[in-house]
């Protein structure tokens, strides 16, 4: 099998690859500034650290995001961790109550709902 990301620099072709694991879906190389160090210095140095699981990093960034009301980045970010299994149907339940002691019952509704949906579309799925 070719790697699709093989014409390209070294650290952009690591950057999609991670991304593509991180986010669960295909990446295509992107122009710009920012497309460049989310790819070459987020996803292909900062994801790839020693010291923190994927998982770990999810966690992280799931708490970052419901507490900085990113709802829109955990559609992302809950759907890949489940198809990822790094986090299964018990545990994103659990991460909807305990988010929503802290980052509020409107915050931890909408995670709510974003859980269920990943749960149902697995189920359907599945």
């Amino acid at each position: 099998m070719t790697d699709k990301f093989s014409d390209l620099p070294e650290q952009r072709a690591r950057g999609l690859r991670k991304m593509e694991e991180v986010y669960g879906f295909d990446m295509t190389d992107g122009e710009g500034d920012f497309f460049g160090y989310t790819a070459d210095h987020l996803f292909a140095d900062i994801w790839t650290r020693p010291g923190l699981t994927d998982r770990d990093r999810r966690l992280l960034l799931i708490g970052l995001l419901a507490g900085t009301g990113g709802h829109d980045v955990l559609g992302i970010q809950i759907p890949a961790a489940h198809a990822n299994g790094e986090l299964d149907d018990a545990a994103l339940r659990e991460i909807v109550v305990f988010l929503s002691h802290y980052a509020g019952w409107p915050s931890g509704a909408r995670i709510n709902s974003v859980v269920e949906e990943t749960i149902a579309k697995a189920k359907r799925k599945g």
